[in-house]
């Protein structure tokens, strides 16, 4: 066993008898070391280390269960998020991923930290097969200090069977693949999957249920913080730019992904970033394309040019969802305490494919309501086989699959939140402009970037607005470093009817989307949503 960094709490007190190596808390060069010795993956080009996590090159959202017990029962939302799995299920799989992981040869055990703030964080242990998914879970979650391992005691427990497939029949899943969570016994089960992102994700969901216990709001956000000490959050779906937004040298990076909103302020979940790289450019992006050029970071599913071992940033052939994770150290600018202020700015990011939402608008409280509920973003055509236009995408407080408790829970936190701190929301629209997707352009991230500092640093909190006449939005008539038409939609397309039809379509659909919440929105946010 390497246990020069063991916990005095062993692997017994989880059922664990391992026959093989147990490696504990290995730091990066010798994580990725065994995992080139164990021909896990390849170097790239300045020393990332390359893993394919085919056939499963995503989340796999319908095979996670929650464990239907008396402890929890009563607060979870059941449906097809949180899908329930019996105890009998559980503790059947259970006991065959322990006999699994015991017969390996070898095991990589990680003792990390969730959530920045001591008052609030999990103490988590991560078991696995793989050292390239231990360099990941270290890369992701906060490190102990060295002195601190021997003491570490975990307080919630991952056990990682990426090859191991669970049999429906005798396990209650729906396929070979599972995320169990186990609320009650704070053990979390993933198998049949090498997909990274169910290790940290699955984490954030238990954030998502214990935190709001404790009156903190757990968030689906980026945040960053400004040279004058302020504040700001960016809440979006993958590809709305949370991260690469929130990642401003002008800025001091709190976190990329997930953080909690507290009476005392702001906080990290993790400590390290998972940023989608598909298209990635040293030009557009500087500070996060230089961490895929270190050692220690880890990408997932990026294709190699042969001969040199370069990235081809472009290539999806194996996904469109090729990832980078990396601790947030290599963010130059990133805040080591991983904490900040009650936010002043709160931004939701939508990746309008239908082109028609404004590149920024600034919304009432019963507006952030409405679109915090709504989580809207587009699909693409093309992207997905049998997808030809584009698609709306609606995914409640801009994370339904990993929310816990229903919906407006969460909603009320954040109104509450947003009231006692008079925190300003605002809807910024890094899709399409001047036509949908195949006909328009892609917003330019320099123009996105000039609005978004704009309003972060006070400079739209005089300028006149003009309210859009079917979404209701309030879009600020100037915006410095922006050209004029580019502010009003409309004026973007050749042909205005065509406009107003598309405006009219996806007005529809958040008409239509809204519907699911019932009774349980108010008039007055039902007001405020499009009335197109």
């Amino acid at each position: 066993m390497t246990t020069a960094r063991q916990s005095s709490v062993g692997l017994d007190t989880l059922g664990l008898a391992p026959t093989g190596t147990v490696h504990w808390n290995l730091e990066a060069p010798d994580l990725i070391q065994a995992a080139v010795r164990r021909n896990e993956g390849q170097l790239a080009h300045m020393g990332p280390f390359v893993a394919v996590t085919s056939p499963h090159t995503g989340r796999s959202p319908n095979d996670k269960f929650v464990v239907r017990e008396p402890s929890s029962e009563a607060d979870v939302d059941w449906g097809k998020v949180n899908q329930p799995i019996s105890d009998a299920h559980f503790e059947t799989l259970l006991a065959d991923v322990r006999g699994y992981l015991n017969g390996l040869p070898e095991l990589f055990v990680e003792d990390l930290f969730c959530g920045a703030d001591p008052a609030y964080r999990l103490s988590c242990r991560y078991v696995t097969p793989n050292a390239w998914h231990a360099n990941f879970v270290r890369n992701m979650f906060i490190r102990p200090a060295v002195e601190a391992l021997a003491a570490f005691a975990p307080n919630f427990t991952i056990l990682h069977a990426p090859e191991f497939q669970a049999d429906p029949a005798r396990h209650g899943t729906r396929t070979s693949t599972f995320i169990i969570l186990n609320l009650a016994r704070r053990t979390i089960l993933i198998g049949g999957t090498r997909y990274a992102g169910e290790l940290k994700k699955s984490m954030f969901t238990v954030m998502n249920y214990l935190l709001p216990k404790q009156g903190v709001l757990s968030m689906h956000c980026s945040a960053n913080i400004g040279p004058e000490g302020d504040t700001a959050l960016f809440f979006g779906l993958s590809g709305t730019g949370k991260t690469t937004l929130s990642a401003d040298p002008e800025r001091g990076l709190i976190g990329d992904d997930e953080h909690g909103w507290s009476a005392e302020g702001v906080f990290n979940f993790e400590g390290g970033c998972y940023a989608k790289v598909i298209n990635l450019s040293r030009e557009q992006e500087p500070d996060i394309f230089a961490t895929t050029e270190m050692f220690g970071t880890i990408l997932e599913n990026v294709v190699l040019e042969p001969g040199t071992r370069r990235v081809d940033f472009a290539n999806q052939s194996i996904t469109e969802n090729t990832r980078a994770s990396y601790p947030l150290h290599y963010i130059r600018n990133h805040v080591p305490s991983g904490r900040g202020g009650h936010p002043k700015h709160v931004v939701f990011l939508t990746a309008d494919a239908f082109g028609v939402l404004p590149p920024i608008a600034k919304l009432t409280r019963e507006q952030a309501m409405y679109y915090f509920l709504s989580g809207y973003t587009a699909k693409l055509a093309g992207t997905e086989r049998g997808v030809t236009e584009p698609q709306a995408t609606f995914s409640a407080c801009f994370g339904a699959v990993f929310l816990v408790w229903h919906p407006t829970k969460y909603a009320e936190m954040l109104g509450q939140l947003l009231d006692t701190h008079a925190a300003q929301v605002w809807l910024v629209n890094t899709g399409w402009s001047g036509g949908p997707y195949g006909a328009g352009a892609r917003m330019k991230l320099g123009h996105t970037r000039a609005m978004v500092r704009a309003a972060l640093a006070g400079q739209l909190d005089g300028v006149a607005t003009v309210t859009d006449p079917v979404f209701g939005l309030h879009l600020p008539s100037a915006v410095p470093g922006v050209p004029a038409e580019v502010l009003q939609p409309r004026n973007t397309w050749k042909d205005g009817a065509a406009y107003d039809a598309q405006a009219k379509k996806l007005a529809g659909m958040f008409a239509e989307n809204i519907k699911k919440f019932g009774a349980a929105v108010s008039p007055a946010i039902l007001g405020a949503g499009p009335q197109g």
